[in-house]
């Protein structure tokens, strides 16, 4: 049987999501830093899973982490994904394998797999649609090697790396080897800072993650700025080039900023009623990269990606119904006239 092509095969942490909306009081009592990522051990992060059922009720529970967000997404618009990752035999593991197969996307993962705990990460959003996150990665901080599977990976237009690998030492590993077997099969490599606090505290590790440079880097402006210590998203782009052959900085309410090789693009927002920023950054990456697996110009890859950012944050959780990628590729469709190579 032969090995099926992939428009995008990703390697990250495989995470349980569970998303409360919650209040900036709540935040304070319990002293978690609003608007960040932090990493959690198992204990503190059930009391914190106990305290939000009591207080709120969970909203929604889904196979996530933001790589899977990513690739979900390309699947959704009609691609093809396969997704690297790491889950235990728990219940928790059961119900991430089966989400995310359900959700149209092949994986290493297995009905049997390792005893341990699968991660979990609970976001938390505030009355201004800010996303916060605490995340317990569990049996996923050992992703490693052991997780690619080289015929899939070869046989994939794209390479996707997730930035919250930094912090693990094996997932580290995996990346340099993934990357690699893309290079060896002609992949090409797209890599995601994932989160500020990446950039603040595991600068280093991103470095060796990025080696000797990626075909597109996904950001935005705080990441930019934080990685070039720059005081303005123009002077981060200049510096951005010097490790990545295109970039896509997002720029919130303000659209994106894209660099594709040659000249800088702007990309519109689209107008949006911001409810949960959490997934936006997430669904940005995986429409355009659908669009770029489809030779689109990054204009009208940036065009759709925009509008589903937009459509994300205006609607609880980081997904967007199946029938609603439909509807914004044809109403992407049905307005566009741009005359660009491969259209």
């Amino acid at each position: 049987m032969s090995t099926p092509h992939f428009d995008v095969y990703a390697i990250g942490n495989a995470l349980v999501d569970t998303e409360y909306r919650v209040t900036d009081e709540f935040l304070g009592r319990h002293g978690i830093s609003k608007g960040q990522m932090t990493l959690v051990e198992e204990a503190p992060q059930q009391a914190l899973i106990a305290a939000l059922d009591s207080t709120f009720g969970l909203e929604k529970r889904a196979s996530g982490g933001s790589a899977a967000n990513t690739i979900i997404a390309v699947a959704a618009f009609g691609g093809r994904s396969f997704y690297s990752c790491k889950v235990a035999n728990d219940g928790t593991g059961d119900f991430y394998v089966h989400d995310l197969h359900a959700a149209g996307i092949s994986s290493n993962l297995k009905a049997e797999r390792e005893h341990g705990v699968s991660g979990t990460c609970v976001v938390m959003v505030t009355p201004d649609s800010e996303r916060t996150m605490n995340t317990f990665l569990g049996i996923t901080s050992d992703v490693s090697v052991n997780e690619l599977v080289p015929e899939s990976l070869a046989a994939a237009k794209w390479l996707y790396i997730e930035g919250y690998l930094v912090s693990s030492d094996s997932a580290r590993a995996a990346v340099l080897e993934a990357r690699r077997q893309a290079r060896a099969a002609g992949a090409r490599i797209a890599l995601t800072f994932s989160d500020p606090a990446m950039v603040r505290f595991f600068k280093p590790g991103l470095a060796e993650m990025l080696d000797d440079g990626v075909d597109l880097l996904f950001c935005n402006e705080e990441e930019a700025c934080l990685w070039s210590d720059a005081p303005s998203v123009e002077v981060a782009l200049a510096n951005l080039k010097g490790i990545a052959r295109q970039i896509v900085i997002t720029l919130g309410k303000d659209g994106a900023l894209i660099w594709d090789g040659t000249r800088q693009i702007a990309i519109a927002p689209s107008p949006a009623t911001p409810v949960d920023s959490n997934g936006a950054g997430d669904m940005f990456a995986g429409a355009y990269l659908f669009g770029l697996t489809r030779n689109w110009s990054p204009q009208r890859a940036g065009a759709l990606a925009s509008r589903a950012a937009a459509a994300v944050v205006s609607q609880f959780g980081p997904r967007l119904p199946l029938e609603a990628h439909t509807a914004l590729l044809h109403e992407l469709n049905q307005g566009w006239t741009e005359a660009a190579p491969g259209l």
